[in-house]
């Protein structure tokens, strides 16, 4: 038989639970139920590790004997959604993967499936890493529906489109892309659903691993998608014409595409006035600065260019940092590297002793460190001063983009100091200038400048001040709101 072909249900029933019973042959937890229904032998079969067998029980041994003599056919007894039939073998394979009872009959040539799945899904709780103070303290959990779920109770509108994807040839994972009809660019959306249908790959899991299956530039270090757990979050980016991406397992939101100023913009600056939303957000871009370009200065500074000390200042930091046995960028690597392991432990242990790892291990390395005469006091302060501006930012992924380039600065800044430093920035502007993710510029609406778009960029103007969309998405509709008090 040709492997293209489609095979059909026999009339035999015991041909067909022998087949189902045959393609799951190493698998010890595919159960065959035998049952009577109008006289006709029938029998159910089904995954017991995804299914719920008390409901499935239910059904079987007490609501269809009750109502044997009322519905002429089985599939009447059932009364969900989710009940299809089928006269395809391959195609029944799929729906017990799914969570799906199949229930073959003597004499047919189709089965009826009907979905009793083990709802084994947490409670819904804030992330963790998206926490805010005002607003929604809700987020996405490990159930696709339920994510869907969140997103369509926020956006009531027949536009809102939802569209379904199988990717993983192993895993067959479930995953969802939502967008508006009407606002979002058709373009972007079909080239979204381009990628995802070239996804050649047996393990897909979670939309992070898909990300660099879906992303244009997987070498520059900036992410091109913003990843989040927050449904607000997803629903507000939807309306501004993005696409989000949900998965079936994973409780994050894929967001696509995703410009450079995205990854600083947090539901806390809408849920403020716009003024105290402005001054979160210009905080945040100075944090960006601070963690980057801090270390690197230090080094230069005190490597190549002490006369940009003032004079109070030269005595106080030559005195710290003329015992250091040796350059600044070595004692600078060694505290850069510590808060990483120190940070890397606190995730890894359990969380009350990841906290206690994250005070003690600092305060006791960073005393020693300087009494042992390995590290000056000016460098723990500056080693502190950009760790903590590195997790000021409310995106995990530009978090960690912002600690990785501290790392080419510092070494440019001890090679050639100020001019190493200039020459680090430029091409880090060049790049955020060069990336398009699915057509859209980046770094908008700075390059190319869109005075629009400044309204929301970095700060925030009055909500009914900001009455189009983010251009650089190329949204159908552009306005989002009327003229309101302007």
């Amino acid at each position: 038989m040709d492997n293209n072909e489609k095979r059909e249900i026999s009339l035999s029933l015991n041909e067909n639970t022998s087949f189902i019973e045959n393609e799951f042959k190493d698998s010890q937890d595919i159960k065959t139920s035998y049952f009577t229904f109008k006289n006709k032998k029938a029998a159910a079969i089904f995954i017991e590790t995804l299914i719920n067998e008390e409901k499935l029980s239910k059904i079987l041994f007490e609501r269809l004997p009750g109502v044997e003599n009322n519905p002429d056919e089985i599939s009447e007894v059932f009364s969900s959604s989710t009940v299809t039939t089928e006269k395809n073998v391959d195609n029944i394979v799929d729906k017990l993967l799914d969570a799906y009872v199949v229930i073959f009959s003597e004499g047919s040539d189709q089965a009826i499936c009907f979905s009793v799945p083990e709802n084994l899904s947490r409670d819904m709780q804030e992330p963790s890493n998206e926490m805010v103070i005002r607003g929604a303290h809700n987020g996405f959990i490990e159930d696709l529906n339920t994510n869907i779920h969140l997103i369509r109770k926020r956006i009531a509108n027949k536009n809102l489109a939802v569209k379904y994807f199988k990717v993983g040839k192993k895993t067959n994972t479930n995953i969802a892309i939502l967008y508006m009809k009407e606002i979002a660019n058709p373009s972007i959306v079909q080239e979204i659903e381009k990628r995802i249908r070239a996804i050649e790959s047996d393990m897909i899991f979670n939309p992070g691993y898909m990300e660099e299956f879906l992303e244009d530039q997987p070498s520059s270090p900036f992410p091109e998608m913003l990843m989040t757990e927050r449904p607000d979050r997803a629903m507000a980016n939807i309306l501004d014409g993005r696409v989000a991406l949900l998965s079936a397992d994973s409780p994050t939101a894929l967001i696509l595409p995703s410009g450079f100023f995205t990854f600083y913009q947090s539901p806390d600056d809408y849920n403020s006035r716009f003024i105290a939303g402005s001054f979160y957000r210009m905080i945040r871009m100075v944090a960006f600065f601070i963690a980057i370009f801090f270390p690197a200065l230090y080094i230069a500074t005190v490597s190549y260019h002490l006369e940009v000390i003032p004079g109070e200042l030269i005595i106080p930091i030559k005195s710290s940092i003329e015992r250091i046995p040796y350059p600044p960028i070595i004692e600078a690597l060694i505290m850069e590297l510590t808060i990483e392991l120190i940070r890397e432990a606190g995730i890894r242990l359990p969380s009350p002793i990841g906290q206690t790892i994250g005070i003690v291990g600092g305060l006791v390395i960073g005393d020693a460190v300087v009494q042992a005469g390995l590290v000056s006091n000016i460098t723990i302060i500056v080693v502190a001063s950009t760790a903590v501006a590195s997790f000021v930012v409310p995106s995990p992924e530009m978090n960690t983009t912002v600690r990785m380039l501290r790392f080419p600065f510092m070494f440019a800044a001890a090679s050639f100091g100020y001019i190493g430093i200039s020459l680090c920035f430029i091409l880090m502007v060049m790049n955020l200038c060069k990336l398009e993710p699915f057509g859209s510029p980046y770094f908008a609406p700075l390059a190319p400048l869109q005075l629009s778009g400044l309204k929301d960029s970095l700060i925030r103007f009055p909500n009914w001040k900001m009455s189009k969309r983010p251009k650089e998405v190329h949204p159908e509709k552009k306005t989002s709101q009327g003229t309101n008090r302007e």
